[in-house]
């Protein structure tokens, strides 16, 4: 997300380079994304540097990398909630949903959206494609609303989120993207993404805990990475299918 006159000014997403070359970046294979100009990809320091200088404020990843990107190498559960919901809420929810990933048998790793809620992230093998792991995610999606009505909701849209938290798995759509663990996010105080274990999950005060100004507090303070066993890749089964009452498409 670029921001060029600042958070104040003009805001737009580039996932592609045909708007305002930024330097150093890496042009990917115009056949990864027919019909567009190229997508972007920054491996390097200088094109970090690069992007910052012209502007970026926010970097954003897809569920998959460019060697191959029909299968997704994990998924998202974005939990949105309704802006008038306590904190406690939140935190409620975000443990209720990794309770339901872990009767699955799927470990989830937690992040601050730097907004207004946490994103559960589960790593995948990169086995299934775009439509199965969605499909998955929105299942998931839709047990939690069944089970729990009152709390949470699968369906987009403010209208439907009154009260409860939207579980956003529209995220893992070919193309969509979440903001990255450590990105900054484009807003006042310039708050910050950032990964925490689950037992840091009750002590949480909110999705904008840490900022510019202070995140490197909590970085020199941590004696563990909080997402240890994030390279373990995982698989959906059958069996996870069966469980959330759902089938993979076909």
């Amino acid at each position: 997300l670029r921001a060029p006159e600042g958070i104040e000014g003009e805001q737009f997403f580039q996932k592609h380079s045909e708007r305002m070359a930024i330097p150093h970046i890496k042009q990917l294979d115009p056949a990864l994304d027919p019909g567009h100009a190229r997508l972007m990809e920054i491996d390097s320091v200088d094109a970090l540097v690069g992007a910052v200088q012209m502007g970026t404020i926010e970097f954003h990843t897809w569920g998959a990398t460019a060697d191959k990107i029909e299968t997704p190498d994990l998924f998202v559960l974005d939990l949105d909630p309704d802006p008038a919901l306590p904190w406690k809420a939140m935190l409620e929810a975000a443990q209720l949903t990794l309770s339901v990933l872990d009767e699955l048998g799927l470990q989830a790793f937690v992040k601050t959206s730097g907004g207004k809620g946490l994103h559960l992230i589960v790593p995948l093998a990169r086995r299934d494609g775009w439509d199965t792991v969605k499909a998955f995610a929105k299942a998931i999606a839709q047990f939690m609303t069944r089970q729990l009505p009152e709390r949470f909701t699968a369906t987009s849209g403010p209208k439907n989120r009154v009260g409860k938290i939207f579980i956003d798995y529209l995220r893992n759509a070919r193309g969509a993207s979440t903001v990255a663990a450590y990105s900054v996010r484009a807003r006042p105080g310039l708050p910050v993404s950032v990964p925490v274990s689950r037992e840091e999950l009750k002590g949480l005060r909110g999705a904008q805990q840490w900022t510019v100004a202070n995140l490197h507090q909590r970085l020199q303070a941590l004696k563990d990475d909080p997402w240890a066993g994030y390279a373990n890749r995982q698989k959906i089964s059958k069996k996870m299918w069966d469980k959330l009452g759902a089938q993979p498409p076909e």
